[in-house]
């Protein structure tokens, strides 16, 4: 996403195919300052862990910030 930082992010609706909500932009940052602290912090309250059950040794989290130019919704 460095080389090419334009990108797209949909979210559907799984229960009306005709609900989703797509944003477009560009990657404005990317860190891996905090990456840990917020997979914990999903981990808790999605799966209701301290931490996130998934971690791999040596792994490396990285938050990516993007900008968004576009929106389009449905529904």
């Amino acid at each position: 996403m460095r080389a090419r930082p334009a990108v797209a992010v949909s979210i559907l609706d799984l229960e009306n195919p005709y609900r989703y909500l797509q944003l477009m932009g560009q990657i404005v940052d990317v860190t891996e300052a905090g990456g840990d602290a917020h997979i914990d912090a999903l981990a808790k309250k999605y799966l209701g862990q301290d931490t996130y059950p998934g971690r791999a040794p040596g792994e490396v989290r990285v938050i990516y910030r993007m900008a968004i130019d576009k929106v389009q919704t449905m529904g």
